[in-house]
């Protein structure tokens, strides 16, 4: 049999070296993950990095590396899980923030934002 993932809704925010050396575009979900202890759902740095630039994400699978340029994605049950850009660009879409009551049965807003240059 084949699937066809259900769609949801979720947040993401694409680390960057930049976005890593001041965190002032963080997202809210994002800096309380960083104020966690390291662990299943926390941002943390990276023990084996001597620089401590790299980061890290505490895992319902255990944890994992953030290299430069992916995304981090707040799933549905607010757990947190690294990104590689190609894997998002060829998963995710945005969408349009609906107005509370304007989204669809499935509680996902249905009307895509159209891609710059598209």
């Amino acid at each position: 049999m084949k699937y066809r993932k259900k769609p949801v809704v979720i947040e993401a925010f694409q680390m960057t070296q930049e976005r890593r050396a001041s965190n002032e575009d963080w997202p809210n979900w994002l800096h309380e993950a960083w104020n966690r202890e390291p662990g299943e759902g926390a941002l943390f740095i990276d023990a084996d990095d001597p620089q401590q630039l790299r980061l890290c994400i505490g895992t319902l699978e255990g944890v994992h590396r953030v290299l430069w340029d992916d995304w981090i994605v707040r799933g549905v049950r607010g757990e947190l899980y690294p990104v590689k850009p190609d894997i998002f660009e060829a998963t995710y879409e945005p969408v349009r923030s609906d107005p509370p009551g304007e989204l669809g049965d499935s509680g996902v807003g249905t009307d895509p934002i159209e891609k710059e240059g598209a």
